[in-house]
């Protein structure tokens, strides 16, 4: 694709990068095939083709309007374009270009401005649990539109002692994780243990950052990427910590980018380099220890019983370790069924759910009617959000696949 930036945009820090990433683009239209937006409205500005036009104008100085703004919102980024693109569109990257320079240029209502800084500070906010807790000690009397953002509580359990191993690992603190699924953190504790790994959060980190970041304020998202690594380094540094592990694939997703989001930043580039090399999904940690685990379980694991995987956007398309996962669990001796449209993207996609909630509907209800003939008792995931989500429109049970893994070693050793 020829691009002509403006004068404006020519100077701007990200200039080389966007230029680079539009000019690959060949205009196949490969992406339109595996676009959930597109699936569902079948737009073309809808698609990343099409959004990749609207930013390229907006760089060639064309002014950005609000029908500009909204069809960049409507994109989940879940980069399954980038997963099917034969030129190697880096799309999820533009997408940040393109909406914060529309962000600057285009005043949102006020409503949708109230709506997203509530969003920021809320999820950010350590009112964020205890406000939970209170609405899932009261659930079912709310309204089924907030209902279906609070999970039902699940136990968390006994908790080991971390310092006892002499391996060690870092977890993320802050999430909003902990605060909806306590029990996702404490079963990666235990499993952990089971294998002779220590898990500890560390005093000042928090929040990946994805929230801010990907609702209009890339700055404060940038600032809580930095305050991670300042946490982290010191014991990435002496060598205390061996890797960052996650059980959220869309905080694993994001952290891997702190590299990429830093890497003008001379106080910060180099640390966030490093900081990536260790970043591990819970998977990736837990797949050497594949044949430990399954004698350890023996028969606990449910064989027969018939087990969904939904892979994340942020596992399969951001972090490409969709496969890694499925394999351990088929090691472990869970049935995984196959379904139809597993690429696609459920819909939940951090706050867009939120923002959304018809085209993220459409999508659960699409992804929960291609699961449904695969006949699951229970649909697993590696992302708070996507379980959550999903849950809301099913009655079979939706959990992180680490939890049945923490069940079946409890009841082998009941």
């Amino acid at each position: 694709m020829q691009t002509n930036l403006a004068a404006w945009a020519r100077d701007a820090e990200y200039a080389e990068q966007a230029e680079e990433i539009l000019r690959r683009c060949v205009h196949c239209g490969f992406c339109t095939a595996t676009c959930p937006t597109y699936q569902v409205l079948g737009d073309e500005l809808d698609s990343p083709r099409g959004r990749i036009y609207l930013i390229k104008q907006v760089l060639e100085g064309e002014a950005p309007t609000r029908s500009t703004q909204v069809h960049l919102d409507r994109c989940l980024t879940c980069r399954n374009c980038e997963t099917t693109c034969p030129s190697g569109v880096a799309y999820g990257h533009l997408v940040d270009i393109g909406r914060a320079v529309v962000e600057e240029r285009v005043q949102r209502p006020l409503g949708e401005r109230l709506k997203r800084a509530a969003l920021r500070k809320g999820l950010n906010s350590p009112l964020f649990e205890p406000a939970m807790r209170a609405g899932q000690a009261v659930r079912g009397l709310l309204p089924e539109a907030i209902r279906r953002k609070v999970p039902e509580r699940r136990p968390v359990g006994a908790l080991p002692d971390p310092g006892r191993h002499s391996r060690q690992v870092l977890m993320l603190a802050g999430c909003v994780q902990p605060a909806m699924m306590p029990s996702i953190d404490a079963a990666t504790l235990r499993v952990l243990d089971a294998v002779g790994i220590g898990a500890r959060t560390v005093a000042g980190s928090g929040c990946c950052g994805a929230i801010n970041f990907h609702l209009d304020d890339q700055p404060a998202g940038l600032a809580q990427m930095r305050a991670n690594i300042d946490a982290w380094w010191p014991l990435i540094e002496s060598g205390q910590a061996e890797a960052i592990v996650m059980n959220a694939s869309g905080c694993g997703a994001m952290v891997h980018e702190y590299a990429h989001h830093l890497r003008h930043d001379p106080a910060y580039a180099e640390k966030a380099a490093r900081i990536v090399e260790k970043v591990r999904d819970v998977s990736e940690l837990l797949a050497p220890h594949a044949a430990e685990l399954k004698a350890r379980l023996g028969g606990a694991a449910p064989a027969g019983e018939r087990v969904a995987f939904h892979p994340p956007c942020t596992l399969q398309h951001w972090q490409h370790l969709r496969p890694v996962t499925e394999k351990l669990l088929a090691e472990l001796g869970f049935a995984l069924q196959p379904f139809t449209e597993s690429h696609l993207c459920c819909g939940s996609a951090g706050a867009y759910s939120v923002m959304n909630p018809d085209i993220a509907t459409q999508l659960r209800d699409r992804k929960l009617a291609s699961i449904a003939p695969a006949e699951p008792q229970r649909i697993l995931s590696s992302n708070v959000g996507c379980i959550t989500h999903l849950q809301s429109g099913t009655q079979t049970p939706v959990q992180h696949w680490i939890e049945a893994v923490d069940q079946a070693l409890a009841r082998q050793a009941a």
